[in-house]
């Protein structure tokens, strides 16, 4: 998968240095998949939600931090729309990414 906004995980992970080896092996391991689908994406990382229009949450870092992306499989994109707290991710739109 070709990921969209590194630097998003990067700023993140200045703000929140603990979320880095999560982050990083989020990045790295989905940067090397080539998933076609939501069964794709939960036999690599299980704990990913469908939330509606090509958005998808990530646990990470058991579930301390939220990442929301929006993947389009057919041209293998994953584009970073949000990374933030748990308590942040409550107060995001989702209509509005």
């Amino acid at each position: 998968m070709h990921i969209i906004k590194k630097g998003t995980i990067d700023a993140f992970i200045d703000q929140y240095p603990d979320s880095g080896n999560a982050l990083t092996r989020w990045y790295i391991t989905t940067k090397t998949r080539q998933w076609q689908n939501l069964k794709d994406i939960k036999e690599t990382f299980g704990d990913v939600d469908y939330v509606g229009d090509d958005l998808y949450v990530f646990n990470i870092k058991g579930n301390k931090y939220r990442l929301i992306t929006r993947i389009f499989f057919k041209a293998q994109l994953v584009y970073i729309r949000f990374i933030g707290t748990h308590a942040d991710y409550d107060k995001v739109d989702l209509d509005n990414l």
